[in-house]
């Protein structure tokens, strides 16, 4: 008789807490829609955004970071949980990130509000760091697209109609 601990399953923690996380964005999105299944996940992503933010602080024995150490963040706390986000390109005005591997991995796909955690770390370490972030997710693996493209906005569109995005703001004081 073969002992369940024998068995090949592909589970493991990261699998479990994967799935775990994509079941709750199902259950949200199909009593709530996606919409405010969005928002709900946006609050809890805030709320990681903030804890590595200071994690980055403490690490560095800085204040503030940088508009290239925070682009440096960006990238390497994907890395940290096996996303694979790289910058295109970064200026003064923002940064944008690709990305070939979400942390989700297949869990992700058809999951669009997963991605709020995307958004909303990107967009509150950018935000508590250079003052103002508004991030677009032009592309997603959630929606089918073949890889992500993440542009984080450092300075505000004064144009309401052309300014796709969640908006996330921190000191005022600050600027890029």
């Amino acid at each position: 008789m073969e002992h369940t601990s024998d068995v090949d399953i592909a589970l493991d923690r990261d699998v479990f807490l994967r799935t775990l996380v994509r079941e709750l964005a199902t259950a949200l999105e199909s009593v709530i829609g996606l919409e405010e299944a969005s928002g709900y996940i946006s609050v809890v992503g805030q709320a990681v955004g903030t804890q590595i933010d200071e994690m980055y602080l403490k690490a560095l024995g800085v204040d503030r970071l940088s508009g290239e150490q925070v682009a440096e963040a960006l990238v390497d706390l994907k890395r940290r949980i096996k996303g694979d986000f790289h910058v295109i390109e970064q200026d003064a005005t923002k940064i944008v990130l690709g990305n070939r591997v979400c942390p989700f991995a297949e869990k992700v796909v058809g999951r669009e509000s997963m991605c709020m955690m995307t958004s909303n770390v990107f967009g509150t370490v950018a935000a508590r760091n250079l003052g103002y972030a508004r991030v677009e997710l032009e592309q997603t693996l959630a929606r089918g697209d073949a890889g992500c493209r993440v542009v984080v906005h450092l300075v505000p569109d004064t144009s309401v109609e052309t300014a796709a995005g969640r908006e996330y703001f921190g000191d005022p004081s600050v600027t890029p």
